[in-house]
């Protein structure tokens, strides 16, 4: 999820047109770039840069030369369009800035959605338990929240549409949006290793490890080879999805040859790690460096500055909702995409302690 210091001026214009498209201030066809570039005082170039960001977001359709944009958002209706449950990974996942954005936009849209009652971590990652709870929920469509391959495999073969958000999808022939992290995470590595870092360690969910790594954290053990670490199961330790083990991995990490950086997958990891390690006197970026592979609105209060990637959670939202849209209309759409994210170094980044 990208800050918005972080985005460029185009883009900062392409939200605010995008939010204003949502409110429905206009309708039919949109303002000429010239009107818009003196109401919001910048360059015409800026405006028709920020208007063709909405083109290949779908929300503006060009008419040709001379001719005004048509808006695309697809009628609002008067009641719920679509039953949409959505299958979070962990009860923690339900407060995240995010899925509560989400959420209220598929409302806004004019469906029916909410969080189900269960979640992945309640029905044990099984497959078998998902497909019984899903089968007897009342639904028109599911959005599943970092599932794993089988589970994914499932819904695609269910008669009701389906969208993954994250998780093991690219293998799959399921609707999904993701993150493209490998280019900004080698950065960081390579970052890392100019600092004279040589032991590195990432921390990640069972479901990214098991039964083989995902794209992420093959391209991690990757870079490191590629910059001359040697890699195994030190750099990507093996520990069970609960907390106590999790503690357990850290304590077990830094008993003998403890790690110079932790790259952590996600903020509720992240700030566990940071709790944990605090209290053993262990502190960023003094002992250890810290980088953070997603980005929480809490970073913007932190002290140190949290190194961390970022990406633009506005238009995987966007997709999420056009995806619903066309579902509401009979259509069918099992099309994939990937947000690319940045790295953002931070202050809990510093040379390698000896």
């Amino acid at each position: 999820m990208a800050l918005f210091q972080f985005r460029s001026t185009t883009e900062q214009v392409a939200d605010y047109l995008r939010d204003e498209l949502t409110r429905r201030r206009w309708t039919g066809s949109m303002p000429g770039s010239g009107w818009l570039a003196k109401e919001l005082g910048v360059g015409k170039g800026t405006i028709e840069a920020a208007l063709a960001l909405l083109e290949n977001q779908g929300l503006l359709v060009p008419q040709g030369a001379g001719r005004p944009r048509r808006i695309e958002l697809g009628s609002r209706q008067s009641g719920p369009i679509l039953k949409i449950q959505i299958l979070l990974y962990e009860e923690s996942d339900r407060s995240s800035s995010i899925t509560i954005k989400l959420v209220h936009q598929l409302q806004e849209a004019g469906h029916d959605a909410d969080f189900s009652t269960k979640t992945l971590a309640d029905l044990k990652m099984d497959v078998n338990k998902v497909a019984k709870f899903a089968n007897h929920a009342d639904a028109d469509v599911w959005l599943v929240l970092s599932g794993s391959k089988d589970i994914l495999e499932w819904f695609a073969s269910q008669p009701l549409p389906a969208y993954a958000l994250f998780g093991r999808q690219p293998t799959v022939d399921i609707a999904g949006a993701g993150t493209l992290k490998s280019p900004a995470l080698r950065q960081a590595v390579e970052r890392l290793v100019d600092l004279g870092h040589r032991r590195i360690v990432m921390l990640t969910r069972e479901d990214r490890r098991k039964p083989v790594p995902g794209h992420m954290e093959r391209r991690f053990l990757e870079t490191l080879a590629e910059q001359g670490i040697s890699s195994g199961s030190y750099n990507l330790p093996d520990w069970e999805d609960n907390p106590e083990d999790f503690r357990r991995c850290l304590d077990s990490l830094f008993a003998t040859t403890p790690p110079t950086c932790l790259i952590i997958s996600e903020p509720q990891l992240y700030f566990a790690a940071l709790q944990h390690l605090s209290l053993r006197g262990v502190v960023a970026p003094r002992d250890v460096s810290l980088i953070c592979c997603d980005w929480d609105p809490v970073f913007t209060w932190s002290e140190p500055k949290v190194a961390h990637l970022c990406w633009d959670s506005k238009l995987l939202i966007h997709k999420v909702v056009r995806w619903a849209g066309k579902i509401g209309r009979g259509k069918d759409d099992r099309r994939q995409s990937l947000i690319e994210a940045e790295f953002i170094e931070g202050s809990t980044v510093g040379p390698a302690p000896r």
